[in-house]
Formats: structure tokens, sequence, C-alpha cells
């Protein structure tokens, strides 16, 4: 394989700006362009609000952190001494890890709910109060399965997530970008930034997504990829890291790759 697999390959990575760089060092690396287009926006809620809802929620037995976002903007508010730790994911193992957090509960091979849902510290929790440290919003299936299981549930929302509104003139180049031909693929991490880029692109540029790859880290954005745009080439990356998502999509430039068409 070349030393560049991505030479003349550009790539719309659509990672919240502040959470990019990494993967398009990633994708530079290999030889690929970068075209960093953000979909979402992450704001913290205001700390004092964050601290008023903690001082109503009961102490905890387990804390689960849904994403590194939820370590950054959450950890420092909450007194996670004598909890034990959850974390949904690798990127977000990390994230605690750094802070100085060690992490008790994660998946095996997974980096999503049904994963982390299915790890023996959380089949059993009975009697057990629990409390999710995520976004505004996200998936209702974490807190109604261990609710199902017989734990009391609490959510603790530390930062809002938005549809971003994108600068004067951006989507007219994006559009000049696409319309060049200088898009193959998009990465998308998640189910509502794949919305959030279907709200966002100009007619043109949607209608342009069937004829490239999109790669993504979950059967569940993929799925949803497929059922809203017809004959897309879906490629389902093993992780959410940088390495894994570039070389996922190297892999299906191979000849002999296999891909998800609608």
């Amino acid at each position: 394989m070349s030393d560049h697999p991505l030479a003349g390959i550009g790539v719309l990575v659509t990672r919240p700006a502040h959470q990019s760089s990494e993967l398009k060092n990633a994708i530079e690396t290999a030889g690929g362009r970068a075209i960093l287009f953000p979909v979402i926006d992450i704001a913290p809620r205001a700390a004092a609000d964050v601290d008023t809802d903690v001082r109503a929620l009961p102490n905890p037995d387990i804390i689960i952190f849904v994403s590194a976002n939820a370590v950054r903007y959450g950890l420092e508010r909450i007194n996670s001494d004598k909890a034990r730790i959850a974390a949904i994911g690798p990127a977000t193992t990390q994230a605690l890890e750094t802070a100085g957090v060690s992490v008790n509960i994660q998946p095996e091979g997974g980096f999503d709910s049904e994963h982390l849902l299915a790890t023996p510290a959380l089949t059993h929790v009975a009697g057990k109060t629990i409390l999710i440290v995520r976004g505004s919003s996200g998936r209702e299936l974490l807190a109604e399965t261990l609710r199902e299981r017989g734990a009391s549930v609490h959510y603790l929302p530390v930062y809002d997530r938005h549809t971003r509104a994108p600068a004067t003139g951006e989507l007219e180049k994006l559009e000049k970008t696409w319309r060049n031909g200088q898009i193959d693929a998009v990465m998308i991490m998640s189910v509502a930034s794949l919305h959030a880029l279907l709200e966002i692109l100009p007619a043109y540029c949607g209608g342009q997504l069937q004829k490239i790859r999109l790669v993504a880290p979950g059967t569940r954005v993929i799925q949803t990829a497929l059922e809203r745009i017809s004959g897309l080439t879906g490629i389902l990356s093993p992780g959410p890291g940088a390495l894994d998502m570039t070389g996922a999509l190297i892999a299906s430039l191979q000849p002999d790759a296999d891909t998800d068409h609608g």
C-alpha cells in the first residue's frame, strides 16, 4: 500500500471544531485533504445551573459519562470519589484517565449504549442509584434499560448541542468545492451529526451524497444514512478514533473492498 493511500481524496470532516484536529491530522498524514465543516456546536451549560442540579441529586453509586464532552464539562462539577465510574467508549475513557480518574466500567469491543449495557457491572443494578452525565438531549436507551433493571437513574446535562449555523459564504464555498469534484468522502460520528449535516447542506451537495463514501463508527449511523440517502456507500469504522476512521476509508478504497450500499 502507498505511503499516502488517501492522495487525491477530499474528506469532509463534520466533527465540532474543538474535536477535529486529530482526524484532520490522520487524513493529511495519509495524503488526503481534510475539509473542516463542523455541523454541531457544543456549548457548556452555565456552571451555576449545573451546580444547582447537582445539589438536588442523590449521591450516586455509579456515574456514567456518555462522551468526552460530558467529561470535559461535567467532571469538575460533581463529586465522583465514592462512585464507580463508567465510560461509554475509548475516547471517554481516555478523557477520564487524562483527568486522573480511574474507569471501573467500560464496554469490551464496543462504544455505544448497547455495549455498555452488556457489561456485568450494569446487568445487576437493582437498588443502585445511577447518574448519567450527558448533553441536554440524547438517546434514552441507557436510562430506560437501567430503570427496567431496577436502578434509580438521574440525568445531569452539562452541555447543549445545536446544529451549527454556517458563516456567511461558507455554504457557497463548500458547494464550489463539491462541484469541483474535491469531496470524495464524509465522516460522521453520530446520528445527531448526520441529521445536522442533512439540515445544513445546500441542495446540490445533499444530492451528491449518494456518489461518495460516508464513514461512521456505528451501525446506527450507517443504517440511518442508508434510510435517508438512496444509493449511499456506507463505510463502517471499527471505532471512533481518528486512525480507525481513516483506516476504514483507506480499506474501502482497495479493489476488493466490501461496502454497504442503500
